[in-house]
């Protein structure tokens, strides 16, 4: 059960945060000019890890005030995550994404930090993935909550990092539409997995 919660919130946290996204453009930019990369990294991981413990363990204590909370939660992460999928697809169909890290002279770090720092806790999207969808899927493991986050959190952490240090290997591939439409095709699979598996319990 432990391990099962592990990789499910591991799978989960992957699947939501590989999304293209501003935060994630910024890391990747960041990667590919080899500019304060693990200052950037680290700040989107442990960002991410403090609001999945919010979403694990603050949602879990209203839920148990509130147990009808739990079924609702449940068909609104069913929902979500199919919604979240048809968008990646309809990404993938449509094609057009493409990165641009751009060149120029190289940035202190504190602005950077900022500008990284705003892309994550002023993106409403960061609430609803971190927050409410992994802490309401979290309520399905009742006695692996930890597990589960700790999985979420790993999967941040792996993400970041892989996407900040991996980035320069990236280059020749990303530059292409044509890798995003693979990489949001692969996300909208994953999201209605599981989707599927939640609808199902």
């Amino acid at each position: 059960m432990t391990l099962d919660a592990f990789l499910r919130g591991f799978f989960l946290g992957i699947g939501l945060i590989v999304a293209i996204g501003a935060q994630n453009a910024f890391v990747l930019r960041q990667g590919l000019r080899r500019e304060h990369v693990l200052a950037v990294v680290l700040a989107c991981a442990l960002s991410d890890a403090v609001l999945i413990a919010i979403g694990v363990f603050a949602l879990a204590s209203v839920t148990q005030v509130m147990p009808a909370l739990v079924p609702m939660l449940r068909w609104g992460g069913v929902a979500f995550l199919s919604c979240y999928g048809a968008l990646a697809f309809r990404r993938a169909f449509a094609g057009g994404a493409a990165l641009d890290p751009g060149q120029g002279v190289a940035r202190p770090l504190a602005p950077v930090l900022a500008t990284c720092l705003a892309l994550t806790w002023f993106n409403p999207h960061v609430y609803l993935d971190t927050v409410l969808l992994v802490g309401s899927v979290a309520t399905g493991f009742p006695g692996a909550r930890g597990a589960f986050a700790a999985g979420a959190m790993t999967a941040s952490f792996v993400f970041f990092f892989a996407l900040g240090f991996g980035a320069r290997l990236l280059e020749p591939i990303f530059v292409r539409p044509l890798a995003w439409r693979w990489l949001d095709a692969g996300i909208g699979v994953v999201m209605w997995a599981i989707a599927f598996g939640l609808a199902i319990g």
